[in-house]
């Protein structure tokens, strides 16, 4: 089986809302995430990642946790790992996206909760608001 491995940002502002995007292929809504390119650190990809997708800078405040699944592309099963880190905005704004990206904006957390379609993501939200409340 085929691996891969990305990285992303939860990525908190000042008012404690939450960065959440849609993906323009698939519709799902998540946090922006890519893959680690060849000689990028996890932490690079994911900065790298929520500029591209979230239209934001932000700096990384700590590591968050991991997700990882199967999917299926073009009849092959991939395993994803995708490390996330808990991230403090500094600029931009989420209208700058990519074409990768249908939607991004600003959720508060309860919103934000509703709005992400996979149960790991919301987990890896409510580690994150542990994390940053400290």
């Amino acid at each position: 089986m085929k691996r891969e491995f990305s990285a992303g940002g939860i990525v908190f502002n000042s008012k404690g809302q939450v960065l959440v995007t849609q993906h323009s292929q698939n519709k799902h809504w998540s946090f922006p995430k890519g893959l680690i390119d060849p000689g990028q650190t996890s932490e690079q990809a994911a900065l790298r990642e929520v500029r591209e997708e979230g239209g934001v800078e932000a700096e990384i405040v700590d590591k968050i946790g991991y997700n990882k699944y199967v999917y299926t592309l073009n009849g092959e099963k991939i395993f994803k790992v995708v490390t996330y880190f808990l991230m403090k905005y500094k600029s931009g704004n989420p209208k700058d996206h990519d074409f990768e990206v249908e939607e991004a904006g600003w959720y508060g957390i309860d919103e934000a909760i509703k709005q992400l379609t996979f149960s790991q993501d919301r987990e890896l939200l409510k580690k994150a608001l542990k994390i940053y409340g400290k």
